[in-house]
Formats: structure tokens, C-alpha cells, sequence
């Protein structure tokens, strides 16, 4: 039995033994007696409701929705499986709902919606938006998910995030600001590649540029090779990194980089291209579960190389959990009224600057490692760092404050952060 075998068994049974799924539901408040009950729903419960008919904003107060994420797809770009459908899709639904749980405390509802259609899809999510305080976007294809996203980030006044744009180009944007201090370059002489132009890779591209990456140092390729002006084939979004210089393959366009992001395929990097790249190459090969170039191949090719994948097996991972719980977390606990480029932008640094910190002794137990430092085999945090919590959550929510988005701003940060580290190390 091949390990794929033995791994596709094993979630077998971890997604079926016992109580099928990943989440339940459990009741917060006491009901054992008939007092309670009288308490929980009829009669006692129409004080909450005539409360918040009087001033909507007291449903944060009687309700759970300023803790509660919606986790919402139609599954037509799960993981690396593709257009599998909204009930295919609810394991993974399920699973990033439990993620929200464990790591951030929030609750998740996952959503399947069986609905293709841009505008359709749009007036589902806002029917049923009442019932939440922010909402997950996930495996959704493009570049129909543009068009949901922005449509519901302006109709809604909860946060809105499609994570599989924003997560990736936030943890991407961590690394990438550790990569560059690695490698002694500044942000704006670097020159970067981006092979796929799919959601992750447009919204990393626009990051990066946010960060300090010139947008005519960016060079965007796409399936039928890189992305000009001169073709007639693009749409609006990869018009935006359309470049003029006169070339149309990889191999063209990697020749002295010093940053290649892959939300590709995987082996569309040789090692005859990465030898082209410049000095102390950043390498970002996110195709799962076989990234653009081997991890091995890579570091033989390259010893030089900075170099991540979306595997957990290797240094280094771009791992979105190390964002949305506490993206979320921050957006929520101020009442935000979106998840805007400055919330992200403080999340990508909090990340950064974490990375150079020591590592706890509890994290370094959980992963086996005798020691973990700052450098070329750790740009960005391991996910089970307790610390995730407090530093981007906080980071988060000061951004949500000082941009003017927090409806419930805090105003001891101390306290705050010593909060949400007491909650991390108790889960």
C-alpha cells in the first residue's frame, strides 16, 4: 500500500468514526431546568428581540453574531481539485470551520450554495448575512470570485474576505518581506514572477505592490505564457500586470528575478531556469500537492535559494491558517465594518516580525526541532505558535481602528493582547 493509500484511508476514517464531520453545535447557556428553558426561548426571549427591533446593533450584544463566521463556497475551485461541486466541498468547508474554532476561539458555519451564477450567488450570501458578524469566501473560481467578493464587501457592513485571494497573498507577503531582508535587497529594485493568474496570484501580485514592489517589476504568466499588453486574450484583472517587454515564455521571463511565486502547476520551474534567477533567489513554489519545483531539486540547484512550498513536509510553508483565524479575530472584536488593504498589510508585518522573534520552548516541543531561528529555513511562523493570536489579531484590529473601520474600538491594547495569549495557551 502506497503512502497516497494509507493517507486517503486514514481521512477516511477520521472524517467518519464516531459522530460524522469535523464541527458541531453546543449550547452556551444553562438549560436543565424550566426556568432556564423560559429563559432561553418562549417567553423569555422576546426581551432580546424587542431589544434589538429597538436598536439593531444590541443583536451583538443578546446574540452570538459577533463571534460567528460564515464559511461559504460553491466548490468550483476546491483545493487542487477543482469544479467538484458545493457537497464535495463540505469537508473542506467543514475543516476550515473547525480551523476557525481551534486556532481563534470564532464560530463557523460552513455554507455550501448551489449556485453558479455571480449574481445569484451574490443574493444568497447577502439573504442570509444577518445571521453572521463576518464572512469566509472559499474555493470559488475565477474570475467569478472577483466580482462575488467586491460585490459583497460593498453591500455587506461585516468583514469580507475570499481567502483563498487574501490568505495566500498575506502569508506570501510575510515571506516575502523576511525573504528580502534574508537576501539584503530592497522592495522596490526587486523584480518578481508570477506564474498562474488565478485569484491567489492576482490578489498577491496587488499586495506585493501594496508592500512596496514596483508594479512594472511584476510579470504575470498565465497558461498560454506571460502576460502582455500585446495580447487580445486577457481580462481585466490580468490586464492590470499586463507587461510591455517584449517577451512570452517563463523561461523568458524568470532570467535574472529575484522572486518567483508559483500558484501554478507543478514542474513549470526547471533547475537550467532557477540557475538564471539573481543572487539569493526568493522561491515561493506554492502548486499542491506538488509544488512548480521540488524541494530537493531546488536547494541542489540553488544553494543560495530562499525557498517555501504549500507543504507541510518541507521549511517554510505558506500555510493560510496562519491568517484568516486571526484576521477574523481582530475584524471581529472591533466590529468592523470590512477587512480592508491596511488590516492585511498589518497582518503581513505582524507575521514578519514574529518570524524574528525566539521561539518558545512549547513550539519547538509540538514540531520536535532542538531549535528554530530566524533565517533561510524560517521566514514565516509554524501554525501551532501560540503567539499567532495576540500579535496578528492585535496588529488586525489597531489597523481596523486607525483606518478608520472599528465600530467597537479597543482601547487598552495591553490588556487586549494578554487576553487573547491567556485564551491561546488555555485552548
Amino acid at each position: 500500500m502506497n503512502t497516497k493509500t494509507q493517507l486517503d484511508e486514514a481521512a477516511l476514517r477520521y472524517h467518519s468514526e464516531g459522530r460524522p464531520g469535523k464541527i458541531e453545535i453546543k449550547a452556551t447557556k444553562p438549560y436543565r431546568s424550566q426556568q432556564d428553558l423560559a429563559l432561553a426561548y418562549s417567553p423569555g426571549v422576546a426581551a432580546p428581540s424587542r431589544a434589538i427591533a429597538a436598536d439593531p446593533k444590541e443583536v451583538y450584544t443578546y446574540t452570538g453574531k459577533g463571534n460567528l463566521v460564515a464559511v461559504i463556497s460553491n466548490g468550483t475551485a476546491v483545493l487542487g481539485l477543482g469544479n467538484i461541486g458545493p457537497l464535495a466541498a463540505k469537508p473542506v468547508m467543514e475543516g476550515k470551520s473547525m480551523l476557525f474554532k481551534i486556532f481563534a476561539g470564532i464560530d463557523s458555519f460552513d455554507i455550501e450554495v448551489a449556485e453558479t451564477d455571480p449574481e445569484a450567488f451574490v443574493r444568497t450570501v447577502k439573504a442570509i448575512a444577518p445571521t453572521f458578524g463576518g464572512i469566509n469566501l472559499e474555493d470559488i473560481k475565477a474570475p467569478e470570485c472577483f466580482e462575488i467578493e467586491a460585490r459583497l464587501r460593498e453591500e455587506l457592513d461585516i468583514p469580507v474576505m475570499h481567502d483563498d485571494q487574501h490568505g495566500t497573498a498575506i502569508i506570501s507577503s510575510a515571506a516575502l518581506l523576511n525573504g528580502a531582508q534574508i537576501a539584503g535587497k530592497s522592495l522596490d529594485k526587486m523584480r518578481v514572477v508570477v506564474n498562474g493568474a488565478g485569484a491567489a496570484a492576482i490578489a498577491c501580485a496587488r499586495l506585493f505592490v501594496a508592500l512596496g514592489i514596483r508594479r512594472e517589476h511584476i510579470v504575470l504568466c498565465d497558461s498560454h505564457g506571460v502576460v502582455t499588453v500585446y495580447r487580445e486574450d486577457i481580462n481585466p484583472m490580468k490586464r492590470e500586470f499586463a507587461t510591455d517587454r517584449r517577451i512570452t515564455t517563463l523561461d523568458e521571463a524568470i532570467r535574472g528575478a529575484d522572486v518567483f511565486l508559483g500558484v501554478s502547476k507543478a514542474n513549470v520551474l526547471t533547475a537550467d531556469m532557477l540557475r538564471t534567477m539573481a543572487v539569493s533567489p526568493i522561491v515561493m513554489a506554492l502548486a499542491n500537492p506538488d509544488p512548480e519545483i521540488a524541494y530537493e531539486t531546488a536547494i541542489h540547484s540553488r544553494p543560495d535559494i530562499i525557498f517555501a512550498t504549500g507543504r507541510s513536509d518541507y521549511p517554510n510553508q505558506v500555510n493560510n491558517v496562519l491568517g484568516f483565524p486571526y484576521i477574523f479575530r481582530g475584524a471581529l472584536d472591533v466590529r468592523a465594518s470590512e477587512i480592508n488593504e491596511a488590516m492585511k498589510l498589518a497582518a503581513a508585518h505582524a507575521l514578519a516580525g514574529l518570524t524574528r522573534q525566539p521561539v518558545p520552548e512549547s513550539v519547538l516541543k509540538i514540531y520536535g526541532l532542538e531549535r528554530l531561528e530566524f533565517g533561510r529555513d524560517y521566514l514565516i511562523p509554524k501554525p501551532y505558535d501560540p503567539r499567532l493570536l495576540s500579535v496578528v489579531s492585535t496588529a488586525v484590529a489597531k489597523a481596523a481602528v486607525e483606518s478608520g473601520v472599528a465600530r467597537k474600538p479597543i482601547t487598552d491594547w495591553e490588556a487586549y493582547a494578554e487576553r487573547l495569549q491567556k485564551e491561546a495557551t488555555e485552548r
